[in-house]
């Protein structure tokens, strides 16, 4: 991991180091294009043949039903069904909370106007399966498609070896009410959600991460105005900010969590301590040869760096210049810090709070903005799964009161049926 010294970079290499290294495959998005296309002309004979070719398993039907689903999840042990109990139960608690009807407006006697919620009515969730497990990205989708009303949800996840999925999942299809899995991944699930096949419906919005085909199939799809997405996405990266109060052990795990994901993860430290940043490096090479996924981890921390900063002021500039997907404030100090942060997708406050825990069981969404896209995109809530319509309405004594300014300005702008749309209203309603 390389250091630098705030300071000492100009504005275009601060620039330069804040954007993502991100690889521009030809190959994977001409092969992802040929995936779409595939599935969009042979529906679920190309989902069946790519079961076979890419997850080596050769399936009878695209599906599990209610009662499959009841019988694997009857499986799961104890513990890691108390585990998703709590985590469901805090990231619906959460994510309840984010439900508010708005007021009615009168924006001038006579004239109201308000919104209205209305859920997607048909929204698709990719949930990363097969030989993986990872329960927690399904409740992160789909406990805010259930509370926002949503009428059909698609969940579609990659086969394990034996044409089924997980006990994990299965549970979670369980407390979520989802009565079908459908066993597909990759590029040709987001394609079979995007253009609907004999067997997987249409929908109108798809949500979830996924390896590069996936995230290049959504990018495709949303491009070709197929379909909706939920956000662009990246490469998973963490921000943390540490002072001489943070623990040096505590910032080396949150580095290295972001940094077990892939190769391409990138986990920043900037501190105002060179003593810190020495020490940080020296637990990650020592947390390091302990972890599993020890070769994955040590080349995304090859590929990421630390900032010597003068102070936490510069910390947060340059934070919100790089606007990171998981911003970590190791510091006693977090509150005078807090309403600095401009730019980050989840944010996780003081020495005891690691991104991890909002990666499972805290309440907030794990499903976040990366490379950079934090500076304009929240990430998933149950805003992402409902549209807000506006209404208005107008009495005699309201159009009499407006009617006149519309008049005006649509004759300003040479729209003379726009204004004969008032005009004859208030003739009919003696406003004149």
């Amino acid at each position: 991991m390389k250091t630098y010294t705030y300071t000492d970079l100009s504005s275009q290499q601060k620039e330069e180091l804040c954007l993502r290294q991100l690889a521009d495959d030809h190959t994977i998005t001409e092969r992802v294009k040929s995936i779409i296309e595939t599935v969009k002309a042979e529906g679920d004979k190309a989902l069946f043949d790519y079961a076979l070719a890419f997850d080596q398993v050769k399936l009878t039907q695209l599906f599990i039903d209610k009662t499959e689903i009841e019988a694997i999840a009857a499986t799961i042990p104890e513990e890691a069904k108390e585990a998703i109990d709590t985590a469901y139960a805090n990231i619906r608690a959460f994510h309840a909370a984010q439900l508010s009807k708005e007021a009615k407006v009168e924006t001038m006697a006579g004239v109201s106007c308000w919104r209205e919620a209305r859920a997607i009515e048909k929204v698709g969730l990719y949930i990363p399966g097969g030989t993986a497990v990872l329960p927690s990205t399904f409740l992160m989708l789909g406990i805010p498609a259930v509370l926002s009303g949503c009428q059909q949800i698609i969940v579609c996840s990659p086969p394990q070896k034996d044409g089924k999925t997980n006990c994990y999942l299965a549970y979670c299809a369980l407390l979520l009410g989802i009565e079908k899995i459908y066993l597909v991944g990759g590029a040709q699930a987001v394609a079979a959600m995007a253009f609907g096949t004999p067997t997987i419906p249409k929908v109108y919005k798809i949500f979830g991460p996924g390896n590069r085909y996936v995230t290049q199939a959504k990018q495709l799809v949303l491009a070709s105005g197929i379909t909706a997405i939920d956000m662009p996405a990246g490469p998973s990266e963490v921000l943390v900010i540490a002072d001489e109060t943070a623990s040096p052990a505590f910032v080396a795990a949150d580095l290295l969590a972001q940094a077990e994901h892939g190769t391409d993860s990138q986990a920043i430290l900037v501190s105002t301590s060179s003593a810190m940043i020495e020490q940080t490096l020296a637990e990650i090479e020592s947390q390091l040869k302990e972890l599993p996924r020890k070769d994955i981890a040590a080349k995304a921390i090859a590929n990421s760096y630390a900032v010597l900063v003068e102070n936490t002021g510069q910390a947060m500039d340059f934070s919100n210049q790089y606007a990171p997907e998981h911003l970590i404030l190791a510091t006693e100090n977090f509150e005078a810090l807090t309403p600095l942060i401009i730019n980050a997708g989840s944010v996780f406050l003081g020495n005891l709070t690691p991104e991890s825990a909002g990666d499972y069981a805290s309440g907030t969404n794990h499903t976040l903005p990366t490379s950079g896209f934090a500076k304009a995109y929240s990430g998933v809530s149950t805003d992402s799964f409902i549209k807000k319509i506006t209404f208005q309405h107008i009495n005699p004594a309201g159009l009499t009161a407006i009617g006149p300014t519309v008049e005006i300005l649509a004759a300003a702008e040479g729209l003379q049926a726009h204004k004969n749309a008032i005009t004859i209203r208030l003739k009919s309603t003696d406003g004149y």
